[in-house]
């Protein structure tokens, strides 16, 4: 019962950053590195096909070494879209130009 009162009483807008599935999969067609910003054990618990794992805490002091083109484009991804949220932020301070986040996280979509 909470879960059909969260989906449909407590919805949000999307931002103008975050985008849908069908939209991770489009760019993801067309080269888009997708990061899962959850902790190192929740990726090994499972994780959406081609992402790889930086933990948000370590995002900032990482980026640079996995992501140097900062015109890739980036989606990101969480659990609930709240880190990724807070991610996708700390990277556009960084100056990189094409981050995208999974609305809702794989909560919402999984």
């Amino acid at each position: 019962m909470f879960s059909f009162i969260k989906r449909n009483f407590f919805k949000r807008n999307m931002d103008f950053f975050e985008i849908n599935m069908d939209e991770l999969k489009k760019k993801q067609k067309n080269g888009a590195k997708l990061i899962d910003v959850r902790s190192s054990q929740e990726y090994n618990e499972g994780h959406l096909k081609g992402a790889i794992n930086i933990p948000y805490y370590e995002i900032k002091k990482n980026i640079y070494n996995i992501l140097t083109n900062q015109q890739q484009e980036i989606v990101l991804y969480c659990q609930s879209g709240v880190r990724s949220k807070q991610a996708y932020k700390s990277l556009i301070k960084l100056h990189y130009n094409n981050v995208y986040s999974l609305f809702g996280g794989m909560d919402n979509w999984l």
